[in-house]
């Protein structure tokens, strides 16, 4: 299974021009890949430098027939004419798949500090090894409060879903909305977590659970060891930061560390300010 995690500034690209084709081609070129998972996703915000009011949902979703496209909204506010404006992630992938939730992710007051509310979205995907949680998001970019305190949520997502892999409900059988579904401790999660690899939000996501589950671990760290992240942010685009630094990450369960055949980042791309991560997993 390879999966692709690409921040994509609403498809605006280093020269300044929003193309999804571009975006979609460059994809393919790296991988025949399974599961794309994208963040800065815009609808209706024609403000966004370089952007229109475009359903850039919908627009992606076309650009790759044949995949499932399950968006996630942080934002929604009311617009003009009755039709929403919309800016968040979203999965796209080939694979079958199981279960759809989307989690508002905590966003506690931070006066002074510019903000958004953030959402992931997590995907359970059928696999020949079984069921995965697949989950993306985009946290706080200008507020380390809030930051922090939504890396803390992904980890306890996780342990929650753990508890009731371990622990499942009373089954039914009835065609209703409280029937099992497929859990499962198996999981992988990635992201633009607008913090580099020194920070203590690092961390805080790989901490052991309370059910015992299988903890996440940086897949770059399990694969490259010491070798310090490349960089998926201003790479060549300086605007943001004074040096180039890594904040696109994919973490993995402890479980199917084993099975990650390969970690890379695409640093020669600028169809974005942000650098694409493929992930190359046995998934059988």
């Amino acid at each position: 299974m390879k999966l692709i995690t690409w921040n994509l500034q609403w498809g605006r690209g280093v020269d300044g021009r929003v193309d999804f084709a571009r975006i979609v081609a460059h994809a393919r070129s790296m991988a025949d890949f399974d599961v794309l998972n994208v963040q800065e996703i815009a609808d209706n915000f024609p403000g966004l430098e370089g952007n229109d009011d475009a359903d850039q949902f919908t627009q992606l979703a076309a650009l790759l027939p044949g995949y499932t496209a399950i968006p996630a909204y942080g934002v929604d506010l009311e617009g003009t004419d009755g039709r929403r404006r919309r800016f968040g992630n979203m999965i796209l992938t080939r694979l079958p798949v199981l279960s759809v939730r989307r989690h508002a992710l905590p966003w506690p007051a931070d006066p002074g500090k510019e903000s958004m509310p953030r959402v992931a979205v997590e995907a359970t995907l059928k696999l020949p090894m079984g069921p995965v949680r697949v989950t993306t998001t985009h946290l706080e970019y200008y507020s380390p409060v809030q930051r922090a305190a939504q890396a803390a949520r992904l980890r306890e997502l996780h342990d929650e879903a753990c508890d009731r892999a371990l622990r499942p409900g009373f089954p039914t059988a009835e065609n209703g909305p409280f029937d099992l579904t497929a859990q499962t401790a198996s999981a992988i999660l990635t992201a633009d977590f607008n913090f580099p690899p020194e920070n203590p939000a690092w961390d805080e996501i790989q901490k052991p659970l309370a059910s015992g589950g299988p903890a996440y671990r940086d897949a770059w760290a399990h694969v490259h060891g010491r070798k310090p992240h490349e960089p998926t942010f201003c790479v060549h685009d300086t605007r943001w930061a004074k040096r180039p630094y890594c904040c696109d990450f994919v973490f993995v369960s402890e479980d199917l560390a084993p099975r990650v055949r390969a970690i890379s980042v695409d640093l020669d791309t600028k169809a974005s300010d942000h650098q694409p991560v493929l992930l190359d997993f046995d998934e059988r």
